[in-house]
């Protein structure tokens, strides 16, 4: 597939109020689905920015995991930076990049940790050696060397060999309810097509935004 014809296809379509659904939730589906659909390396990569606080911002890519009508999930270190970050402030932002399709969404909103039983039952479908690794990690903190990490990467791995690993009480995941999502589907001559969707309280409206 030659990716660089796609993105031409998908820049001259543009983005028009008339082919939007009213929930940008729905939204944001149907562009994942046409994303996935021309081979984009990991689609669900977006990154989350924060504020700790002392207002200083910070991002990093995480991997969107669920998308339900009320919110966008994802699982990490509850003792991690972000979550740190979280903590003292729970407004976020997240960032879809799909450069084949010169499309970018952009989500503000807030985040709050997910009930143990959500997390539970998304711990159990992960890759053992993938939860080996999530018990090993202090995510974020120094370490003196690689060789550490592996040694005790290899500790546990010996330790927890043949049983079922349990779920850390410092890992699980985060919803991010949104209150503003935008679509941008880049044009040519830079006039790129933007579209912000706004949680009103009587509903999502949205309004064309000037690129």
């Amino acid at each position: 597939m030659d990716l660089r014809r796609v993105r031409k296809e998908y820049e001259n379509r543009g983005l028009y109020e008339d082919d939007l659904v009213s929930d940008p939730i729905d939204q944001f589906k149907i562009w994942y689905s046409e994303i996935e659909e021309v081979g984009y390396l990991e689609p669900n990569a977006m990154v989350l920015s924060t504020v700790d606080k002392s207002g200083s911002p910070s991002g990093r890519n995480v991997l969107l995991k669920e998308v339900r009508e009320d919110g966008f999930f994802f699982f990490t270190n509850y003792e991690s930076r972000k979550a740190k970050d979280i903590e003292n402030n729970e407004k976020v932002s997240l960032t879809f990049s799909w450069n084949e399709l010169r499309r970018q969404v952009s989500i503000e909103g807030t985040a709050e940790k997910i009930p143990e039983i959500e997390s539970d039952e998304y711990w159990a479908m992960r890759p053992h050696e993938t939860k080996i690794g999530s018990l090993v990690s202090n995510q974020s903190s120094r370490i003196p060397s690689r060789e550490e990490l592996d040694t005790a990467f290899e500790t546990q791995e010996l330790k927890w060999r043949g049983d079922e690993v349990p779920r850390p009480h410092h890992w699980g995941g985060y919803k991010v309810s949104p209150n503003f999502i935008e679509f941008w589907q880049g044009r040519q001559n830079r006039l790129h097509d933007r579209i912000g969707y706004e949680l009103t309280v009587q509903g999502w409206i949205f309004t064309r935004l000037s690129p």
